[in-house]
């Protein structure tokens, strides 16, 4: 039936699952339709790309904005001070780059390759997922939730940067008035997009310590910069440019 074969799709293409936490099959198969809807090549799949697209001209106008009016910068000034916080973006691309790179290498190196060979035929050793996928067989190894990572890291990220707004004063009826809000309902659209998705993972995809240090992973990137490292002097420095960034004593309440 075509229910089962979504659910089958579902299973080949994740490996690791679990049954529905729920008797009510109408709630499990509206929720893999929209997990099939939203994780595809299009969404998480690339979910950093979306992320940053949205964050890079948010980043650039509202700090451009801030450091015009609230310190009165000039252009080049203000200039740098938005190059300055745009290389936030390039360190999250860092981070996201080598922590998937850790779970491919991490999951080849645990894995072994399940195939329905017929007997007698050569065993043949598998070096890697790809190989195995190629072979149609099943990848058993510790794959650590790629999408547990990023999608937390993604979103506490956006909500880092868009409480830059709180700071800054805009005329309503300007044309960049328009741009901001515009950018910021998207981002708080994307926003809801990842935890739905997140919390599909976290119900029906993966084994919980594979969830668990997908999550940590990612809470770890989020704190190690904008808690930690976003408040020296040398760095991207912090969403809002009115808090000294070599105060380690800055307080998160807002």
């Amino acid at each position: 039936s075509p229910k089962q074969d979504i659910i089958s799709w579902f299973l080949k293409f994740y490996g690791h699952h679990k049954p529905p936490l729920t008797s009510a099959p109408v709630k499990f198969y509206t929720c893999m339709f929209l997990f099939w809807l939203f994780s595809g090549r299009y969404f998480v799949k690339v979910a950093w790309a979306w992320t940053l697209w949205l964050l890079l001209p948010f980043i650039a106008v509202t700090t451009y904005q801030l450091a015009k009016s609230k310190f009165l910068y000039g252009p080049t000034k203000s200039v740098l001070m938005v190059l300055r916080r745009l290389s936030a973006l390039l360190v999250g691309t860092a981070i996201w780059y080598v922590c998937t790179r850790l779970f491919m290498y991490v999951e080849n190196l645990t894995g072994t390759c399940s195939t329905s060979s017929k007997l007698g035929d050569p065993r043949r050793l598998y070096a890697t997922k790809q190989e195995c996928h190629q072979d149609n067989g099943i990848w058993n190894g510790f794959d650590i939730s790629g999408h547990c990572f990023l999608l937390s890291y993604c979103a506490l990220m956006i909500v880092e940067e868009v409480a830059v707004l709180e700071a800054l004063s805009i005329d309503q009826n300007s044309k960049l008035h328009v741009v901001i809000n515009i950018l910021f309902v998207s981002l708080c659209f994307l926003t809801m997009i990842w935890v739905f998705m997140f919390l599909c993972t976290a119900v029906y995809f993966h084994d919980f310590s594979q969830k668990l240090l997908g999550v940590l992973i990612g809470l770890s990137a989020w704190y190690g910069t904008y808690r930690f490292w976003y408040l020296k002097p040398f760095s991207p420095g912090l969403p809002l440019p009115n808090i000294p960034l070599s105060s380690k004593k800055y307080s998160y309440s807002r």
